[in-house]
């Protein structure tokens, strides 16, 4: 069997020509001899709405992704070969025997054969898609993280007695009241250093902490240096991750009398002004920067280029301007 191949243009002027004459997707599949699924995802990507779609960008937009280097999982690229684990995951077959079975009914074919982790990493990436909800639930044990085997792992998790974001006030998403903040951790080459980030989820000020190390006390005692200069008002909430570098976030309330919210594990969009935050600082130290060699007057010169930096969400103020008149203020802007 030959691999799935993606759209050509020619395709592509077909598929429009299709589209203003008004054909289903259906029609268009059964006339392109492809998946409509196929032709459903060309359009999401491209139009997004059948009305808005054409050829010539949509053919420009593939080639721009063709020459992104990027991580591909076979089951993105080879549209058979899910189809056929689809198949058999809703007859509720294991990810093993249909790796198994495989090999059998395509012993020449190596496009058809996948392993079976492969298929579970495939289920437990991005999970909250319709279809991988569908078929995480006809798996026998339908664990909502992936528990992989022959490896060590940790009886509980590093932090105890933890507030999850759930229990966060609604105050925070709205970003109505400034004085919530995010957090992370930004490693540094071959994850042996890392410094700090925290920002303000109202007015996007930035602080960049030197640390000592990753240890929980040294990202504790940072950290609360960083915010116990400001004002009460200005001192409301910390969201971080569930890393083991908060391990200490009782002492640190303590000290701050700042309360810690812990996100879900791999969600990162439950802290999308820190990752932002971190995508900005990595413009002035990219992946491989040992950050044992950066300076704190080099950490005070990027952070104060972020916070005089004019932004969007800020109507082109900056968040040193907004930051400070919400100081002024005392109280909600």
């Amino acid at each position: 069997m030959n691999q799935y191949q993606r759209l050509n243009f020619r395709e592509r002027e077909e598929l429009s020509r299709c589209l203003s004459m008004g054909l289903s997707y259906r029609q268009i599949a059964r006339l392109a001899n492809r998946s409509p699924s196929t032709i459903y995802r060309e359009i999401l990507r491209n139009g997004p709405t059948r009305l808005r779609y054409r050829a010539i960008n949509a053919q420009k937009q593939a080639h721009r992704m063709s020459k992104t280097p990027r991580r591909l999982r076979k089951l993105d690229t080879n549209q058979k070969l899910l189809e056929t684990v689809v198949k058999y995951l809703h007859l509720r077959w294991a990810p093993e025997q249909i790796a198994k079975r495989l090999r059998i009914l395509y012993p020449n074919n190596i496009t058809m054969h996948i392993s079976h982790e492969t298929s579970y990493a495939y289920l437990y990436i991005h999970p909250g898609q319709h279809l991988k909800r569908q078929l995480l639930l006809q798996l026998r044990r339908s664990h909502k993280e992936r528990r992989v085997k022959n490896k060590e792992r940790r009886r509980s998790s590093p932090i105890q007695d933890y507030i999850s974001i759930d229990d966060r006030p609604s105050e925070v998403t709205g970003r109505e009241i400034a004085g919530h903040w995010e957090g992370d951790l930004i490693k540094g080459r071959m994850n042996k250093s890392a410094i700090g980030a925290l920002v303000e989820r109202k007015t996007r000020m930035t602080f960049i902490a030197k640390l000592k190390n990753e240890c929980a006390r040294s990202v504790r005692q940072a950290f609360a240096r960083k915010l116990n200069r400001l004002p009460d008002n200005l001192k409301r909430s910390l969201t971080y991750d569930q890393g083991k570098e908060m391990a200490e976030h009782k002492i640190f309330t303590e000290k701050t009398k700042i309360r810690v919210y812990f996100a879900h594990p791999h969600s990162p969009w439950e802290r999308g002004t820190s990752e932002n935050t971190n995508s900005l600082i990595r413009d002035f130290f990219p992946s491989g920067t040992d950050f044992s060699k950066i300076n704190a007057q080099q950490l005070k010169k990027v952070e104060n280029m972020l916070n005089d930096r004019p932004r969007k969400a800020l109507s082109f103020h900056t968040p040193r301007e907004v930051f400070t008149k919400t100081v002024a203020l005392g109280t909600r802007m």
